[in-house]
């Protein structure tokens, strides 16, 4: 904690360093206009030291959405500086070395990145977030059986409820999004919450309304286990994940916790499959793909998995599972220009990936965790079309 809280002043404050040196102290000599230039980055690192280390414990937990608000703020102002010091600095390097080129321009454009980094960034925060984009795919396969061409299912995955607590209307609209693709399967590929299952108290009644004819199933992500809270005691963190795993079927979600079902279609069947949280270290590793696949040998299988890396490691090297279904990335919350820090991570991190025949779909879920900030990585909704070839 104190690590993030070093990191944070220091990409506050440095910019500001370069600012006020070379623009700052040339344009007034005024001590109150000087010393307001710094009241942001001060307002700033005041509330997120107030909020992690004096208002009680376990900050992360309690003022989740205090801490991500301060943090995006942080963000916005970061981008937006360091987008004009990197014109501005160029154009006093090149001012140091030509003397007869100007920095004018320089700083112009600097002011106009700055801008529009802001602006963006902004966007991000307060609307990118509820920007629900439905991606409509398809994966063809010679194993389908002939009454699954055209099934379609819609996935959805990462809800993280407690960035949600206050705010309902927007999972309101998601439900609604989700009903109007008139699936005929919902799959839920975990992280349901952020830390603790209580995340999920008056959701319950909007979640509920999810609907399709073959039902709802679920599977578990990382944070669902609530290993990321503080508990009391072990009997707590294990009453944390009944309560949401129970919560979860009260609302009509089957859950799939190292299990199976097999799904009946004009005649035909498949085999879905779920699995407990399987990710890389220091992600919890819960999965018993052996267990969860037993009697479904010979079947098309669909396989449920939180963390996409779980299909290099396990899957592909162990098994026949022709399609499985992950979240987790969240594309890093941000893709721009096409690209994203979420490969720098994850080989698989957004769409479909093929290794000969078998697939990966990796949806980058709805919710956030820390900022609530989504650019370009628009929450989804995954229609994914069967076709048989």
């Amino acid at each position: 904690m104190y690590r993030i809280t070093l990191l944070l002043t220091l990409v506050l404050l440095i910019p500001d360093v370069y600012i006020y040196i070379v623009h700052i102290v040339r344009k007034t000599k005024n001590t109150w206009l000087r010393l307001s230039y710094w009241m942001p980055s001060i307002i700033i690192l005041a509330a997120y030291i107030y909020f992690m280390y004096l208002a009680g414990d376990n900050p992360m937990a309690n003022h989740t959405q205090a801490i991500g608000r301060i943090g995006t703020v942080a963000l916005i102002f970061i981008v937006s500086k360091l987008l004009f010091i990197i014109s501005s600095a160029c154009g006093l390097l090149l001012h140091t070395f030509i003397r007869s080129c100007p920095r004018a321009p320089f700083n112009i454009i600097g002011v106009i990145l700055g801008l529009i980094g802001f602006g963006s960034m902004l966007y991000g925060s307060v609307w990118g977030i509820t920007r629900f984009e439905v991606k409509e795919v398809e994966y063809r396969s010679p194993l389908l059986p002939e009454g699954f061409d055209g099934y379609r299912i819609v996935q959805i995955s990462d809800l993280h409820l407690g960035s949600w607590q206050g705010n309902p209307a927007p999972i309101q609209r998601l439900v609604d999004l989700v009903n109007r693709q008139h699936a005929d399967l919902i799959v839920f590929t975990g992280d349901l919450v952020n830390q603790q299952s209580h995340e999920v108290d008056g959701f319950q009644p909007i979640l509920s309304r999810l609907h399709a004819p073959d039902g709802v199933y679920s599977i578990l992500g990382n944070h669902d286990y609530g290993s990321y809270y503080r508990w009391p005691n072990e009997q707590a963190e294990r009453d944390n994940l009944a309560y949401l795993i129970s919560q979860q079927e009260a609302m009509g979600w089957r859950m799939l916790n190292n299990a199976h079902d097999i799904i009946r279609h004009r005649g035909d069947s498949i085999a879905l499959i779920g699995v407990e949280n399987d990710g890389e270290p220091p992600f919890p590793q819960y999965a018993d793909l052996p267990r969860a696949i037993q009697g479904t040998e010979g079947m098309f299988q669909i396989l449920l998995s939180h963390n996409p890396t779980h299909w290099r490691r396990e899957v592909l090297p162990t098994t026949h599972i022709p399609l499985m279904l992950a979240g987790h990335t969240h594309a890093m919350q941000a893709i721009v220009f096409g690209r994203s820090l979420a490969p720098l991570k994850y080989p698989e991190w957004q769409g479909m990936y093929y290794e000969g025949d078998r697939a990966l779909y990796v949806n980058i879920g709805i919710g956030y965790v820390g900022l609530p900030f989504r650019l370009g990585a628009w929450p989804e909704v995954t229609v994914l079309t069967l076709r048989k070839e």
